[in-house]
């Protein structure tokens, strides 16, 4: 079963497709919005992978409105399965291409600094950098079962990282 998009070569078009994005959504948010950061593999220069840019929006509100959702919606974007509880998420496709994955979290969730913490590292640190593309590849040519066993392969990897920087 395929993953939501192939893993393609880093494109450097990714960080303007973050920003111009970015500017779409915030006037959602309004005053609640303190951050709003371009995360995932698509915010590390160099990395390969699925062209679908992950966008995290920090916010002082633990729930999602109804009026922000009709605003999502008019913007293309569909909700998807809370990742946790106050980790709201949302996805766009164009067609039936995913184009982009919005994170709703409120200030403080532990979810914030596990992706900035993530992605930082891997900007920094070329090996690891590598190596996680390597095996992003190798879970993409053996994955039978979509993108939730991608994902839960995924996982150790960016656990035991996550947890060597602690």
């Amino acid at each position: 079963m395929p993953l939501t998009s192939s893993i393609t070569p880093y494109d450097p078009e990714w960080p303007q497709r973050y920003a111009e994005e970015a500017e779409r959504l915030s006037p959602t948010f309004g005053s609640v919005l303190q951050e709003i950061h371009h995360v995932g593999s698509t915010a590390v220069t160099g990395l390969a992978a699925k062209p679908e840019i992950d966008i995290l929006a920090v916010v002082t509100s633990g729930s999602v409105p109804e009026e922000w959702i009709r605003a999502f919606e008019e913007l293309g974007y569909r909700r998807g399965g809370d990742l946790s509880q106050g980790h709201h998420f949302f996805k766009r496709d164009v067609g039936d291409v995913r184009t982009h994955k919005l994170h709703v979290c409120r200030e403080g969730h532990p979810a914030i600094a596990r992706m900035l913490k993530f992605r930082d590292h891997l900007r920094r640190h070329p090996a690891d950098r590598l190596r996680y593309q390597e095996l992003k590849l190798a879970l993409e040519r053996e994955n039978a079962d979509g993108i939730h066993q991608y994902l839960a392969d995924k996982a150790p990897f960016i656990n035991s990282l996550l947890a060597g920087l602690e």
